[in-house]
């Protein structure tokens, strides 16, 4: 198996640390809205990836974190006249309510960075000891860059060019640092922001201490694998591999894994622009696995162009198998004959051709279009070789094949038995009625229950309108 590594900038052989165990951290989003399509990108590529670990053979401890604690969350709270608590647990809620819907497995463990300030001051403290790190005279932290010396080892950026050229890049409060580069590690609280008491101010940590701490916590001082999208390069993985290699005295992660970025109608994705769309929204007009499928059409280190066309095909894509495995299942079901033939084992035992091209595109860094690819042939293979004259073990073996291959890149493509029409139209009057009550949290659940059934919901002025995904 060979990983694309941004740190040699070449595939490599991928060998864990530990025989047979896989240690993944993945960089979660920060919960002060509803998630967009640019968050779910890692998710979906991340947890692909995971599964197909798993499928040969690896225990794999994934861990992705819940940042909730931020500018943007207090931002938010404050607006609302209610806590930065308040904020982040409700739409680190939302966040796993739209996870289950693209079929994102929950990580090992979900750490959040508030429960962690503890071991941000420990490491902290470490750094201060090891001389990494200083103490402005307001009680800000700051960490040493020039100290480290292989700092821009993972984005390949050189020290003196960050300094002279990109002031954008550096952080602010440049009066009170040793020098313009050095980052902060924890800052003095703001008037009406949370805060934690520390040996230097009461404040909060920065952003980049707080998934280092995460990954030792739950990880270990050295990691497998560690995954996020490529905007997170610099600065924030970086300062990651800064902090944490000064700290621990150990390469930090082994493999670095970084997908592309998601743009709309060939344009970057933007609340200005207009083209900025949440998930929640992609799911009120297609089943949320349209959306898993499109995003495993390409490669997870490509730009993705995100379009209402490129998404009508991916649901086009997703129907093919989706039927396919109807077909098949019809065909058992209904068969004249239970055993297998002697002929019909052969060409169960000839299926396995496909698994290899399956398996060999994503064991090339997890070419996820080609591992489709090679469903798809498996899908012509059933549509051609299969008939009503076939046995039931035989329709039965070509269905749970593809089921398998699909199941590991996240699909679900059998579907399960639909809802009768009465027990929909019973729902949805449940719905409106807790809608009137303005118990919303039920209103919600409904949706998402009838979501997670194949029915989509439609508000209009004639009232509450339904169709199947």
């Amino acid at each position: 198996m060979k990983i694309y590594n941004t740190l040699t900038k070449q595939k490599e052989e991928f060998v864990p640390l530990v025989p047979g165990k896989v240690s993944m951290y993945v960089c979660g989003p920060t919960v002060y809205n509803l998630i967009h399509i640019g968050n779910a990108r890692p998710m979906i590529v991340f947890d692909t990836v995971r599964r197909y670990m798993e499928h040969r053979g690896y225990e794999v401890n994934y861990v992705s974190n819940f940042t909730d604690v931020d500018d943007k969350i207090i931002k938010k709270a404050m607006e609302e006249g209610v806590t930065a608590e308040e904020i982040s647990q409700r739409y680190i809620q939302e966040c796993k309510k739209d996870m289950e819907g693209m079929n994102v497995r929950p990580a090992t463990t979900h750490p959040l960075a508030t429960q962690e300030i503890d071991g941000m001051i420990e490491m902290i403290s470490t750094l201060i000891e090891k001389d990494y790190a200083y103490v402005a005279q307001d009680g800000t932290v700051y960490f040493r860059t020039r100290k480290f010396k292989e700092y821009g080892k993972l984005s390949h950026k050189n020290l003196d060019d960050l300094r002279g050229g990109n002031r954008s890049l550096l952080v602010t409060g440049e009066d009170q640092k040793e020098d313009s580069l050095d980052f902060v590690l924890w800052k003095p609280k703001k008037d009406g922001e949370p805060y934690w008491e520390s040996p230097w101010c009461n404040g909060r940590p920065g952003w980049h201490i707080e998934c280092s701490v995460m990954a030792k916590k739950y990880l270990g001082d050295e990691i497998d694998i560690h995954a996020g999208g490529e905007d997170l390069i610099f600065p924030h993985h970086e300062n990651e591999i800064a902090q944490s290699e000064c700290c621990n005295g150990k390469i930090f992660a082994r493999y670095w894994m970084h997908n592309g970025f998601l743009n709309i109608d060939n344009r970057k994705m933007s609340k200005s622009l207009g083209n900025f769309f949440t998930v929640r929204e992609i799911g009120e007009k297609y089943d949320l696995q349209v959306l898993r499928f499109f995003m495993l059409s390409a490669h997870y280190r490509s730009p993705l162009n995100f379009s209402a066309e490129l998404m009508e095909a991916s649901k086009n894509g997703l129907d093919r198998i989706v039927n396919a495995v109807g077909n098949l299942k019809f065909i058992a079901e209904n068969a004249a004959v239970e055993e297998l033939s002697a002929e019909e084992a052969k060409e169960l035992a000839s299926l396995a051709e496909y698994e290899k091209k399956f398996d060999e595109a994503m064991d090339d860094d997890f070419n996820t279009a080609d591992a489709v690819a090679a469903i798809f042939e498996l899908v012509k293979y059933a549509n051609t070789n299969v008939t009503e004259n076939s046995t039931k073990a035989f329709a039965d073996g070509v269905k749970d094949k593809i089921v398998e291959l699909s199941d590991i890149l996240g699909l679900v493509v059998e579907k399960q038995e639909e809802m009768l029409d009465k027990e929909i139209e019973a729902l949805i009057e449940e719905r409106q009625a807790a809608r009137k009550a303005k118990n919303f949290a039920r209103a919600d659940e409904i949706r998402d229950l009838l979501l997670a059934k194949g029915i989509v919901l439609k508000d209009t002025r004639e009232g509450v309108k339904w169709e199947r995904a």
